[in-house]
């Protein structure tokens, strides 16, 4: 059966695809079969996280990687846990891996798709902790449903980390900011962990929000049980 458009889930990106380099290309290429993993819409068949990654460790889920300069900088400095990316941009799905490859890591991995997708196929409990760094803000009022941090989407994120997992946010438009807190603050399950970076590295797509003369905001909870 065809999937009407009241059916279709609300999507938080516009998906994109852009042009590559050749060191993209050719990144993309030989690191794809071993880092990368597709996420089928609708496909909710559960995903092995010890299998995945080759070893039993806490996984840390970033939502929306961008070029993933952050991703691959905290699982530099962070050995001991694995770090799962979601993205829909083909440039920063082959600059990632670049970086996996540039910086021998072997506690990333790729996956390319719709992360609440990805999100449904993860056990609860199961990720220390989940970032989403600068998401679209969707400044429209009539776009506002588009959003990823919104109340139903949080419950499942937050169905997802372990009791005293973190999901930390960070968004440069104030107006999601305070949408953001609104919504964190009302999920029975969370509590403020403070507002501060807590090892976040500075990108320069913050830096240039900075330069613009926007604050950034950084939200962070822990989930309570």
């Amino acid at each position: 059966m065809t999937e009407t458009a009241e059916h279709r889930p609300i999507r938080s990106f516009h998906p994109r695809r852009g042009r590559m380099s050749a060191r993209h290309a050719d990144a993309h290429v030989a690191l794809w079969p071993r880092f990368g993993l597709t996420v089928p819409d609708g496909d909710r068949t559960p995903l092995d996280l010890p299998a995945l990654f080759g070893r039993t460790a806490p996984v840390v889920l970033e939502i929306g990687f961008g070029m993933g300069d952050t991703l691959a900088a905290m699982a530099a400095a962070d050995p001991a846990r694995d770090y799962l990316g979601a993205e829909v941009h083909t440039p920063g799905i082959a600059n990632l891996l670049a970086l996996v490859g540039d910086l021998d890591l072997r506690n990333v991995r790729v996956a390319r798709g719709d992360a609440m997708e990805l999100v449904h196929k993860i056990a609860p409990g199961a990720l220390d902790a989940v970032h989403v760094f600068f998401p679209d803000p969707w400044p429209k009022a009539r776009h506002h449903k588009r959003r990823l941090i919104r109340a139903g989407n949080v419950a499942l994120l937050r169905d997802r980390l372990r009791p005293g997992g973190v999901l930390h946010c960070a968004t440069d438009w104030p107006h999601y900011a305070e949408a953001m807190a609104e919504v964190l603050d009302a999920d029975p399950g969370l509590e403020r962990a403070g507002a501060d970076r807590a090892g976040r590295p500075e990108t320069k797509f913050e830096r240039r929000g900075v330069l613009a003369g926007r604050m950034i905001s950084d939200l962070r909870y822990l989930r309570r049980f």
